[in-house]
């Protein structure tokens, strides 16, 4: 994510982009676009595009004027989600969970009714074990004693510990809510100050927020004594039960990244067996893990019914899981309401340069541009700032109004892309402007403003017709697949060549990539490949080691 320096005051008061703070504009809100977009808009384009920018500008207006008086009202929004959300929540406090649905295109996957019913179960099980019940009181009571109540007790956990970028965390959040669906766990997270804020409470008359009392949430790691490889390793616990039954009070679960692989005992059919037993469970990942809960033959059952589109996973519990709290929905709505929503279409643009990866501007920018002049995503320019077909005569409207949202944590591939559009017309008459809400330069994750920026953003690319996402990026993975589109995905750099032979390709799922999926040597099966004969797994286009659901 990309966010520059607009600061939490600015994010307030509605501050215009870099762009439009350089051409005089101020942030509109969407009932007065023409007023404080078009009028000066059109003062300014006198000079750089003739009557062209004008004449789109005139267009949008009169359109709104004409939706607004005579065309029929909308269909209205499928508030609920095909019944993933329930209804009865406090809206004031939580602005997000009933609006993004005006907002997204509607889902290419409808929702399973037995996933409904799962969610509806899950919630109730929360309200009967989350924080402030007795019956966690006496969890927690047991938990600090040192007994473990060897039985599955009547409420059983999972908490989740956050770890590296935002992305990151949505993606590894709705993989443990999906194992806690799986299991019959309570899934409760740990909020450090950076979060604080960030997400609504998902779950209705109950919190998943870990109580700041809770003792087992610091110095974990994959060396940890409570880890369960390193419990498998010392005999703490043995696939036979020969441990006596006697267990820890909670286990350690560690599924970070290391090497592009998941560490081997964590997702073999006896190892899950052996977890099955803790009622606490302390879980920390930084990746999309979900993946590898269809490599256990028993989840795979109920995983089928709950998502017959095996595509569909993050999709559903994504937008389930996830609302953006008032103070990120409100940049959220400031933005797109005054400089995205009177477009026709609306293209999303996601540069995200890794540091260790670093490639030159020059090198990446030429490749956005093949990518979205190839696939028609973006009109080619003329050289020229006179409109297509010259001669002093006045131009005939424009055939559309194009917004691009750049999100980038770097502004040059805003400048120049803005400059090129700025500065020059399009050879089929298309108006294009371009945005950038921020850029920060470097990623804050430890910063509470910096998440909300880009929480803020990935639903604002969410919200467009079409993406071009970065290889590798957790970022973007997270926004296509919120909004539901296949993405189109700039090709990871040929080093030698310093060029992509291909600019950009289609993945054909919208599901993230699980990048270090779990080496599968277990006691009743040797799995080097599973994608080589599980029909719903690829190898992911931009991590040939990935793995990936698709349908």
């Amino acid at each position: 994510m990309d966010t520059d320096k607009l600061g939490e005051a600015a994010a307030a008061a509605g501050n215009p982009p870099e762009a439009e703070k350089r051409r005089g504009v101020a942030a509109p809100g969407a009932a007065t676009v023409f007023v404080l977009v078009a009028l000066p808009l059109m003062l300014v384009s006198s000079y750089f595009f003739g009557d062209l920018a004008a004449d789109a500008v005139v267009r949008l207006h009169r359109f709104k004027e004409s939706s607004s008086s005579s065309s029929p009202a909308p269909a209205p929004a499928d508030r609920l989600l095909g019944g993933l959300l329930s209804p009865g929540f406090d809206e004031a406090s939580c602005l997000s969970r009933y609006e993004a649905s005006r907002r997204w295109k509607p889902s290419p996957f409808p929702v399973s009714p037995y996933l409904v019913e799962r969610l509806r179960r899950y919630e109730a099980n929360h309200r009967r074990c989350g924080p402030g019940t007795a019956r966690y009181r006496d969890a927690i009571a047991r938990l600090r004693s040192g007994d473990a109540d060897g039985d599955r007790g009547e409420c059983r956990y999972v908490v989740w510990l956050p770890i590296q970028g935002l992305g990151n965390r949505m993606l590894s959040l709705v993989s443990t809510f999906l194992y806690a669906l799986l299991t019959g766990r309570v899934v409760l997270v740990h909020e450090p100050p950076e979060m604080e804020g960030l997400f609504c409470e998902p779950f209705p008359g109950t919190s998943w927020l870990l109580p700041p009392d809770f003792p087992y949430k610091d110095g974990f790691s994959a060396a940890s004594n409570e880890s369960y490889v390193n419990m498998l390793k010392n005999g703490v616990v043995r696939y036979d039960g020969s441990d006596g039954g006697v267990l820890p009070p909670y286990v350690y679960f560690h599924l970070e990244q290391i090497h592009l692989r998941l560490q081997n005992h964590t997702f073999c059919e006896e190892d899950h067996r052996v977890l099955d037993r803790f009622n606490w469970m302390v879980l920390r990942s930084d990746s999309y893990f979900a993946v590898a809960l269809f490599l256990v033959p028993a989840y795979r059952a109920e995983l089928e019914r709950m998502f017959p589109a095996k595509g569909s996973v993050f999709h559903h519990l994504g937008r389930y899981l996830f609302h953006p709290g008032n103070r990120a929905w409100g940049i959220v709505e400031r933005f797109y309401d005054g400089y995205l929503a009177g477009a026709d279409e609306r293209l999303g643009l996601q540069v995200r340069i890794v540091p260790q990866m670093a490639v030159p501007f020059d090198v990446m920018y030429e490749q956005i541009l093949r990518c979205t002049r190839e696939h028609g995503l973006l009109a080619q320019v003329t050289s020229t700032s006179e409109p297509a077909g010259g001669g002093g005569a006045r131009p005939p409207p424009p055939t559309k109004v194009k917004a691009v949202l750049v999100v980038s944590l770097k502004r040059e591939y805003y400048d120049k892309l803005h400059g090129v559009y700025y500065t020059n017309a399009t050879a089929n008459g298309e108006v294009v402007a371009v945005y950038q809400p921020s850029h920060d330069a470097d990623q804050h994750t430890e910063a509470r403003a910096h998440n909300e920026r880009a929480l803020a953003e990935i639903y604002l690319l969410s919200f467009s017709d079409a993406v071009v996402t970065t290889a590798w990026s957790t970022f973007g993975y997270v926004a296509h697949a919120l909004a539901g589109l296949r993405p189109w995905q700039l090709a990871p750099l040929d080093w030698s060549k310093m060029r992509a032979d291909v600019a950009c390709a289609r993945p054909p799922s919208v599901e993230p990539c699980l990048h270090s999926p779990p080496s599968l040597v277990c006691r009743a099966r040797q799995d080097p490949d599973p994608a080589a004969h599980l029909p719903f797994l690829r190898h992911c286009e931009d991590v040939p080691a990935g793995l990936k659901l698709f349908d």
